[in-house]
């Protein structure tokens, strides 16, 4: 089970949030059989989503977050609630690219380096907030930077990293994400850029065994740092029977009338887990009636 922790600098002006992922990038990779590369990509995603759930005010509150690249991965969706725990797909789980110029899993090779960012909110108002902004490098974390310059005006740093084992296992993951918040001054600032440099890559540190509170303390070395708080963060689906039920009650009577008649058992899968949900021919007309009163 994952960790996650936040934290704030004892005058307030800096707020950090690091998270150990490990065991969410692990179930993905199980559920949806990722290739290397795609199991970086949608662990990092999954570890922003983690982060940036974590900020929202409820816990009944959630995120989407979706990536629509030109790589060969396709589109990657990452749901968070309130709490930070996640879910995750991508369109194309498999993907054999070359390592990149560093010699690193190429992950913007496999999500695009062109293309939309969009994040939803859904705060629980009449319309949920949407964002969206340009994908400018593929790597994740450098957009998920972007979106909070350009969609929310908060200087924000983003560290997101997942290491594969060669047998394709997630060996460590993990991010953080670090705000400056009204009133920083340029000292400030001078002082956190200085210890950002000296930080290994977030996977490394955890891999190295460091706990997401050494990473924040790591981070805010120098300006007293203080524990907000503590929470164990998971891979979660909340699919269920009565949701997809709704699901085929919003489709035409005419779509559920061909679909009893095409055969004995529709199967629904859900994306997210891959659980299946079954409706006999019976069951199929139990919800067209419902559909119909």
């Amino acid at each position: 089970m994952g960790k996650i922790v936040r934290a704030i600098s004892k005058d307030g002006s800096i707020a950090a949030a690091t998270v150990n992922s490990t065991d969410i990038a692990s179930r993905a990779e199980w559920l949806h059989r990722t290739s290397a590369v795609v199991t970086a990509a949608l662990g990092r995603l999954l570890t922003a989503g983690s982060l940036m759930g974590s900020m929202l005010k409820s816990q009944d509150d959630s995120l989407t977050l979706r990536m629509k690249g030109d790589g060969p991965a396709g589109s990657l969706i990452v749901v968070s609630d309130g709490l930070g725990n996640v879910k995750g797909y991508v369109m194309n789980p498999v993907v054999e690219l070359p390592l990149n110029e560093h010699g690193k899993l190429d992950v913007a090779g496999a999500v695009g380096k062109e293309g939309i960012l969009y994040v939803i909110k859904d705060l629980g108002l009449k319309d949920p907030y949407i964002g969206q902004v340009p994908i400018i490098s593929g790597e994740i974390a450098e957009d998920i930077t972007s979106y909070y310059a350009i969609s929310e005006q908060i200087p924000t740093a983003c560290g997101l990293g997942v290491l594969v084992n060669p047998d394709l296992t997630v060996r460590a993951a993990g991010g953080y994400l670090i705000q400056l918040l009204p009133g920083a001054d340029d000292s400030l600032i001078d002082q956190l850029e200085k210890n950002m440099k000296t930080l290994k890559p977030v996977s490394q540190m955890i891999d190295d065994g460091m706990t997401p509170a050494d990473i924040c303390m790591k981070i805010l070395e120098g300006f007293e740092p203080e524990i907000l708080d503590e929470a164990e963060v998971r891979y979660q689906c909340d699919c269920s029977r009565e949701r997809v039920e709704k699901t085929l009650l919003s489709l035409r009577k005419e779509e559920l009338d061909k679909l009893k008649e095409e055969q004995a058992v529709t199967e629904v899968d859900c994306h997210f887990c891959n659980k299946k949900y079954r409706f006999n021919r019976k069951e199929l007309q139990e919800l067209i009636d419902k559909s119909t009163k």
